[in-house]
């Protein structure tokens, strides 16, 4: 089975429909996070795809995508009702 690791993916799309797909893009990998910044838990192969999706879908003068590998091993901290995120045994996606 592949690894997942811990990611933050967050962006910054300018025009509303590009927006509307980038978010509906990341939300499908996402297992956490809001507005515009989402935890997810991609294997290697899906990680691949999802660059190539978000590659395929932005403007590259205009918008702008980061994902942020954070390391394994580390205490997530988090601030308010924020759970620290998690690696479940399974996904789901729809």
């Amino acid at each position: 089975m592949a690894r997942r690791a811990l990611y933050l993916a967050a962006y910054d799309v300018s025009q509303p429909g590009r927006l509307a797909v980038a978010r509906a893009l990341v939300g499908g990998y996402a297992t956490g996070g809001q507005k515009s910044v989402h935890e997810i838990f991609p294997t290697p192969l899906e990680k691949r795809e999802f660059i190539h999706a978000m590659s395929l879908l932005l403007d590259e003068h205009k918008d702008r995508v980061l994902l942020l590998q954070l390391a394994p091993h580390e205490r997530s901290l988090t601030q308010g009702r924020a759970r620290p995120p998690a690696d479940p045994s399974c996904f789901y996606f729809a």
